[in-house]
């Protein structure tokens, strides 16, 4: 690594700060300013003026900085005010597919998991889900410092792709999460809080309160569909068996992906429906970036300027 002190060009340096400046001040107009925040663009603009190297860094991870900033702004104009809001429908769908009865009465999964469960179980799906978003930006940095540049861009652009298609859905079919109807019925009530679930029992088990916090920020509980934390693990899994990765990386992606897979449905956060989505639309991301904008001439381009700027 060769941590070269230089600046900037005078262009790219006003390009840059013009641009955060504005994102700044349009996050603070329309959507909140949060601590959050001031961590998210002071350290890319410390990356960016510290080095060269850390330059690269900085440029390299633009799209899950433009995959946090996509979900922020989601705010300003929630789904719900584009599309009805999907309670009842969902539900019976599922108890349709998915259903089965016990103890006499024809339950969903969820609502089974609502009634069986148990410390191994709630501890195991709070592992699981912490690290939905960490592991697979832990697994992009990870080629990028492994030098694996070309395979890192191709996966981090998939990465945000894969969020911007879950995001579309979210506008297309506004959807409650099973807990919701399960606590709420099927009335859609606007601005209702986010909610642990079954996840609450983890900040109960250890005496945290990890998912209190993370869940208690949601300022929008009606976009269950699909369910992205079911996508995130199969786009890493894949690119990291177009790398040829280590035995170990790919067997702990693949009991991550279905310990989230699992965990969605047993903290009654997602239904079976959903996680099926979020499994289709990581597929999709995929195949739409690797079959589709690759052969086009002018994301080629776009795809090896970028490359040829964060290389080695």
């Amino acid at each position: 690594m060769k941590f070269q002190l230089s600046l900037p060009s005078k262009k790219e340096s006003i390009i840059v700060v013009v641009i955060t400046a504005v994102i700044i001040a349009l996050t603070a107009i329309f959507v909140g300013y949060r601590p959050e925040h001031n961590l998210m663009f002071g350290l890319f603009l410390v990356l960016f003026f510290a080095s060269d190297f850390t330059r690269k860094l900085a440029v390299a991870l633009i799209p899950f900085i433009v995959f946090g900033l996509s979900y922020d702004w989601m705010r300003v104009y929630p789904n719900y005010m584009v599309n009805p809001i999907d309670v009842e429908g969902l539900y019976n769908l599922e108890k349709k597919w998915f259903g089965f009865e016990s103890d006499g009465q024809i339950l969903i999964p969820n609502e089974f998991f609502a009634i069986h469960y148990n410390s191994i179980m709630d501890f195991f799906a709070g592992i699981f889900y912490l690290t939905w978003v960490p592991v697979p930006i832990a697994f992009g940095i990870y080629l990028y410092f492994k030098k694996q540049r070309k395979i890192y861009l191709q996966f981090a652009l998939v990465f945000l792709f894969v969020n911007l298609i879950g995001f579309a859905g979210y506008y297309i079919h506004p959807a409650a999460p099973p807990w919701y109807a399960m606590k709420y019925g099927f009335e859609p009530i606007l601005n209702t809080p986010g909610n642990t679930a079954g996840l609450g029992r983890f900040d109960a088990l250890l005496g945290v309160s990890i998912f209190d916090s993370i869940y208690g920020r949601n300022a929008n509980v009606f976009a269950a569909v699909p369910s992205l934390h079911s996508a995130y693990m199969v786009v890493a899994l894949f690119y990291a068996i177009k790398n040829r990765s280590n035995l170990a990386i790919l067997i702990t992606l693949t009991i991550l992906m279905f310990g989230i897979w699992f965990t969605a449905v047993y903290s009654y956060h997602h239904y079976i429906i959903d996680v099926l989505l979020g499994i289709f639309c990581a597929l999709l991301g995929i195949a739409l970036f690797e079959l589709v904008l690759m052969r086009l001439g002018w994301f080629r381009k776009f795809f090896d300027r970028y490359y040829n700027y964060i290389k080695e």
